[in-house]
């Protein structure tokens, strides 16, 4: 996992109003075993009604009032594009956080203080996409339900409630995801909230 996608990750937490921090700040060698290791983040809302439903799978931003404590696996394969029932089978490690020793380990940085918040730890991944085409979408997602995910959130959902959200009138030189994100709206390298970068070229002498 990358700076740049723990960033976005962190921040697309951080803006619904959700506490967020790492399981550690080092790097581990090649043990397994070791819950810590799969830990990417941990989120914590603290806005969260008792009573509340759980979530959907797809994890868009109005879901988010509805998670109270997460763990969340970032997989930010983008070269791989979409996760298909084929790259879900072939890719072992991508269920890695499930393991029944990270998620005791994930507890752990969630004191228990009741029986109704004992089962409230949700299992988010986050991944570049899955397939838009069935029966390949059914598929990867009745895959994922049955490891143990809870909810999944792609990349290009996250970015696009980021940009929605950066406003070029303020400075946020304590995020540099946000202020890059900033700094394209302001030169209109963002044009739309598709995040759809011109496609046309510069003219010759315009440097």
């Amino acid at each position: 996992m990358s700076a740049i996608d723990e960033g976005i990750v962190r921040e697309y937490f951080e803006q619904a109003g959700f506490f967020v921090r790492q399981a550690r700040k080092y790097t581990l060698g090649a043990k397994r075993g070791v819950g810590e290791e799969v830990i990417d983040l941990l989120v914590f809302n603290p806005g969260w009604q008792r009573g509340s439903r759980k979530p959907d799978f797809f994890l868009f931003p109005n879901e988010l009032p509805f998670v109270q404590r997460a763990v969340v696996s970032i997989k930010g394969w983008h070269a791989a594009g979409r996760f298909t029932p084929s790259t879900l089978r072939n890719q072992p490690e991508i269920f890695r956080f499930l393991e029944q020793n990270v998620l005791k380990e994930a507890s752990r940085f969630f004191p228990e203080t009741n029986e109704e918040t004992k089962e409230t730890l949700t299992k988010i991944l986050v991944l570049p996409g899955l397939p838009t085409a069935e029966p390949f979408r059914s598929q990867a997602v009745a895959m994922l339900k049955e490891a143990g995910v809870d909810a999944v959130i792609s990349f290009r959902a996250m970015l696009l409630d980021l940009i929605e959200r950066v406003e070029l009138n303020r400075n946020y030189g304590k995020s540099d995801t946000l202020q890059l994100i900033r700094i394209l709206k302001n030169y209109d390298l963002l044009v739309d909230p598709q995040m759809d970068l011109l496609p046309t070229k510069r003219p010759r002498g315009n440097d």
